[in-house]
């Protein structure tokens, strides 16, 4: 059972706290939360911040002092953070990469779900050999091709419904992988009717659960924004939660067409509370962050502020 289904049973039964005020998995992995509150809240800002601003934001997500500082040194290892030095404090600001993984990250996750152009019966196929002593190239291509809506009808035989063979041919020259190819068909070799795949590539009863939870951890969370329910603290952890749960989802739906789908799929429904949630966070969220962030650094503080589910920038209220 995932920790978002075992919290919202426990609050069935009366025992636990609101499901968003603990920030769930994401807490585990300090480099994947700072981005995602950078890309939240410092978007294409390139002002450093004090490290110590840092820390503290984490703070707000129960990770420690040293996981935090561990993180920030390795995410400057990785060249996804640059640092500076001014007296005894140390600052820190998003690398150019980093900037740019932000970007496309967030049109790749605000544009999951949306009504896009009529399906054209055509398949995107990746058909791979990649010898053992390459794991770490195959491993990563198959990370990709997840992220891209790829999912094994065979080993070395991917399929997406959609036209992503540009990207994967892109990735795969970038990784260094020769024994490999993409190409689009009409049909799928070894498979009968177009309708038989989804099934077969796809776990659709275990996506339909996840999605169902979602839902029910963000009506709940919606319903108590709207009524005022939430506090500045406790919106900082519920808005990134709910895009942790929600940007899982693209690696794990095809965002396959309408007709190949079981009847009543659930992904709009999740979709519009995903943004009325996000949405709705956005100003309050933004009011803690500069809070924390004018402990460190009056003057960079009130440059904190939110974008909309539509990358529209606000400033921060309060």
């Amino acid at each position: 059972m995932s920790s978002l289904s075992t919290y919202l049973d426990e609050l069935e039964d009366g025992d636990s706290p609101q499901p968003w005020t603990s920030p769930g998995p994401v807490a585990q992995r300090p480099p994947r939360l700072l981005l995602t509150l950078l890309g939240d809240y410092w978007w294409q800002r390139t002002e450093p911040l004090p490290s110590a601003a840092i820390v503290a934001l984490l703070a707000e997500f129960g990770v420690s002092d040293s996981a935090a500082r561990a993180a920030l040194s390795r995410m400057t290892r990785n060249g996804l953070l640059v640092t500076s030095r001014s007296g005894r404090r140390t600052f820190v600001r998003l690398s150019t990469r980093a900037a740019d993984v932000l970007d496309d990250g967030a049109r790749r996750i605000f544009s999951f779900g949306a009504a896009g152009t009529p399906w054209d019966g055509m398949w995107s196929l990746v058909a791979f050999s990649i010898p053992e002593d390459h794991r770490a190239a195959r491993d990563e291509l198959r990370k990709v091709l997840r992220w891209l809506g790829f999912a094994p009808l065979y080993d070395g035989l991917w399929v997406a419904p959609r036209d992503h063979v540009d990207d994967v041919m892109t990735r795969l020259k970038e990784l260094g992988i020769s024994t490999a190819t993409a190409f689009r068909a009409m049909a799928v070799p070894g498979v009968g009717m177009a309708s038989d795949i989804p099934s077969r590539a796809w776990d659709l009863g275990g996506l339909r659960e996840r999605y169902e939870e979602f839902i029910a951890f963000a009506g709940l969370l919606r319903d108590q924004t709207a009524a005022g329910a939430i506090s500045p603290m406790d919106a900082l952890v519920a808005r990134t939660r709910v895009m942790n749960e929600w940007r899982a989802f693209p690696a794990m739906d095809p965002d396959l067409p309408a007709e190949l789908l079981p009847p009543a799929w659930p992904r709009a429904a999740a979709r519009e509370l995903f943004i009325a949630c996000y949405d709705l966070l956005g100003p309050l969220a933004a009011r803690r962050i500069r809070q924390i962030i004018a402990r460190y650094s009056p003057e960079l503080a009130c440059r904190a502020a939110y974008h909309s589910s539509e990358l529209t920038l606000s400033a921060a209220e309060g």
